[in-house]
């Protein structure tokens, strides 16, 4: 029978806290899981071990139990080992076979190796009940399902891509992602995918990934809910005597008219052209058009010789 060295299955050292060996066996489970190496004889294996060592170290009872079996595994080993020769199995043993099994479906039932479920010799002889005397209850049945955790990422969004819809992909643990991103979608907003998270244990479905929108600035545009806000250089001449500037907007090109005598700050609406509202494509918010107005630079003598007349005129 060979000794299982746990700690180097998940690759994690013996003073790892419960978190960390629970971080370290989720990412090999989800790297070595039968549903992404169909055929894969060799994943199965790495698959079984780090299940098998998640059972024993993920398990605070069970991990001391190990940790103190230690040294004392070559007793085991010589031979008359065991009760005959002075090893006391029941410090070691789980008693009554009532071992929980964590099986992550049919796939367990289906591993190679010693013991019932995959489980192998060292695991059965110390943890399965059926060391010295001890009485597998095992039967077939199976193990408690339980749903797996969820999962959490965010997602970076252009604030172009929240006004036109976008499709996202993008890997995670190893899983790639196809994600449609809605219209009108918003600074952390979440979205569910069902059984994409971590994995369930003994049969049960895997958890949901969570994906939190992150939508990030845009250079121009400042966005309110679903409205759109700009500031806007218009020159002096314009603003005076009123006119038509180019605009570009998420829609396209558009032209938005200057009132004559436009002071500087002022703000224009532009009905429809914000935002699409998330669910309500067919809705919009509004853009608001803030007036920059722009002094005019490096004037000929001719230019500023008029301005003078205008400022006389003025008096």
């Amino acid at each position: 029978m060979e000794y299982k060295d746990y700690y180097k299955s998940l690759g994690v050292s013996k003073s790892a806290t419960q978190d960390e060996i629970k971080k370290a066996f989720r990412k090999l489970a989800l790297k070595y899981h039968p549903d992404k190496n169909a055929g894969d004889k060799t994943a199965e294996a790495k698959f079984k071990e780090v299940n098998e060592a998640n059972e024993v170290l993920g398990d605070p009872a069970k991990r001391k139990q190990y940790d103190q079996l230690g040294s004392n595994w070559k007793n085991y080993q010589q031979p008359g080992g065991g009760s005959s020769g002075g090893f006391d199995w029941g410090k070691y043993q789980q008693q009554g076979g009532q071992t929980q099994y964590t099986d992550f479906g049919d796939f367990s039932s289906s591993f190679g190796g010693g013991g019932q479920g995959g489980f192998s010799d060292f695991f059965e002889a110390f943890f399965g009940g059926a060391g010295m005397g001890g009485s597998k209850q095992r039967g077939g049945k199976r193990s408690q399902q339980l749903k797996g955790e969820n999962m959490q990422a965010e997602l970076p969004v252009t604030l172009e891509e929240a006004f036109k819809g976008a499709e996202k992909i993008f890997e995670i643990n190893g899983q790639t992602i196809k994600l449609r991103v809605k219209k009108g979608v918003t600074d952390g907003q979440k979205l569910s995918l069902p059984g994409k998270g971590y994995p369930g244990q003994g049969g049960g479905p895997a958890g949901d990934l969570l994906i939190i929108i992150k939508v990030q600035k845009h250079p121009l545009y400042n966005r309110i809910d679903d409205d759109l806000y700009l500031d806007l250089p218009v020159d002096i001449y314009t603003a005076v005597l009123g006119g038509k500037i180019d605009l570009s907007t998420f829609k396209g090109k558009t032209k938005i008219s200057i009132p004559p005598e436009t002071s500087n700050g002022k703000t224009l609406r532009l009905g429809g052209l914000g935002m699409p509202k998330y669910g309500k494509e067919n809705q919009h918010g509004d853009m608001y058009v803030k007036v920059d107005l722009q002094t005019p630079k490096n004037l000929t003598p001719e230019e500023l010789k008029l301005f003078k007349q205008l400022a006389d005129l003025r008096k």
